[in-house]
């Protein structure tokens, strides 16, 4: 019983729920978490109704209990372990904040610096590995090598595969942490016909994987310090976000015991959809398609007219009806990122005017579409000269570390279950086989 349930059942705070219709009556126990709404146990619904709830998306059911993440879209805030997301961004860095998502707490020096080395150690890739890349076609999308790339992690090291050894789930934890950046980088490396470069353990986290990115063997690769500020910045933005669609998949695909290479495999195929993961990449299409500032009033006029089907990539947000608070950060970084690399093109001309417009206009501020996380990121990576195709990827390195947190912690929650949701059955009532000579 966990100290949540426990609390629910000392308080006693019972929901009815009454149908007179069908002479059905359930008592159901309110629980309580430290933020957010309350919610209804519904885990004795069905014995005593014979009902299930009808939930489609699961947006009004909690699937678990977690200490991981939190967000208020009302208020636009988002914590990790409590800490909001703004002070870790600016006080903060990746690897501090990986720790602090896997252990709950921000490490002292010490503990930083071991686990760091213990991620430096990991980053390399068993040596096959890199045969296993001349399977996929040149043009493969990169994320298509990412799922069967990590996926095959757990054939090179078994010794980290049983879920029910604690040390084996932290050196797989690590290890996915480790190499995720090396897999992306090589993947973007074949994708272009140049050679695989190796990581380098004198670099930073942020900066060890833009140098696999653009450095060859052939000269010297130094890395600008802002931008390797701006890919720290968007690592530690996109660590954790609830229990989204790749983080729900995670934890189903860990709930039938598979092991965490698997499911993080899992977690990369559900980010790679165009509503989760990819809509940075949508929204820098959203410009290019758009291409000069002269433009934009066609764009916002289609944009408001509820009969035309364009809509406005990188703005509003399904959970967050304020501010995305990731997004007033990348923002001061996205101008950052412009003025350092005195990117001269029309596609920033029109992000920068399209994010004036949408901090103005009655239209927008009355309906909260602010500039999300997605319209900066985009203008970042592309600005540093990352293809559209890598941007999912660049989540998945990030997104890892809340992934393998989150997966932890669901392998060690005493009520934890193989996920089974359940249905409204809509289809054929009970029927008999007819021959084939007697259908019509």
């Amino acid at each position: 019983m966990t100290d949540r349930t426990q609390q629910a059942q000392e308080t006693a705070d019972i929901a009815r729920l009454e149908i007179p219709s069908r002479d059905k009556r359930a008592d159901l126990q309110v629980m309580d978490g430290t933020l957010g709404p309350s919610v209804i146990d519904v885990r004795r619904l069905y014995a005593q109704t014979g009902m299930f709830t009808y939930d489609p998306g699961f947006t009004s059911t909690a699937s678990c209990e977690s200490k991981i993440t939190f967000i208020d879209g009302d208020k636009g805030e988002l914590f990790y372990r409590g800490y909001p997301i703004e002070q870790l961004a600016e006080h903060s860095d990746f690897m501090e904040v990986s720790y602090l998502l896997l252990f709950g707490e921000l490490p002292t020096a010490e503990q930083k610096e071991q686990f760091i080395h213990d991620i430096i150690y990991h980053t390399m890739v068993h040596e096959q590995i890199s045969h296993f890349f001349r399977g996929f076609r040149r043009d493969a999308h990169p994320m298509a090598v990412m799922v069967g790339v990590v996926g095959a992690l757990a054939a090179f090291y078994h010794d980290s595969t049983d879920i029910t050894d604690p040390h084996q789930r932290m050196v797989a934890s690590y290890r996915l942490i480790a190499k995720m950046p090396t897999i992306a980088a090589m993947a973007y490396k074949y994708s272009i016909g140049q050679p695989f470069i190796y990581p380098r353990n004198d670099l930073s986290y942020a900066a060890n994987f833009l140098h696999m990115m653009f450095a060859v063997p052939c000269e010297p690769y130094a890395v600008n310090p802002v931008l390797e500020r701006a890919m720290d910045l968007i690592f530690i933005l996109h660590a954790d976000h609830e229990q989204n669609a790749s983080t729900s998949t995670v934890r189903l695909a860990g709930s039938s015991g598979a092991n965490p290479f698997a499911c993080i495999a899992a977690g990369c195929a559900s980010l790679w959809g165009p509503a989760h993961g990819g809509a940075n990449e949508a929204a820098l299409n959203m410009l290019t398609e758009i291409g000069t500032v002269d433009r934009i009033p066609e764009y916002i006029a289609r944009a408001k007219d509820k009969n035309d089907p364009f809509r406005l990539m990188g703005f509003g947000h399904r959970v967050y009806k304020n501010y995305d608070p990731r997004a007033k950060v990348l923002r001061k970084m996205a101008h950052e990122v412009l003025d350092e690399l005195k990117v001269d093109q029309p596609l920033f001309d029109v992000a920068r005017e399209l994010e004036k417009i949408a901090l103005e206009d009655e239209y927008f501020v009355e309906k909260r579409l602010y500039p999300n996380v997605d319209f900066y990121s985009g203008i970042i990576l592309s600005a540093m000269g990352f293809p559209t195709s890598m941007f999912t990827v660049l989540f998945a390195i990030a997104r890892t570390v809340g992934w393998v947190a989150q997966w932890n912690e669901m392998i060690e929650d005493p009520n934890q279950k193989i996920g089974r949701p359940r249905q409204l059955y809509t289809g054929p009532t009970r029927r008999d086989f007819v021959p084939i000579d007697q259908r019509d």
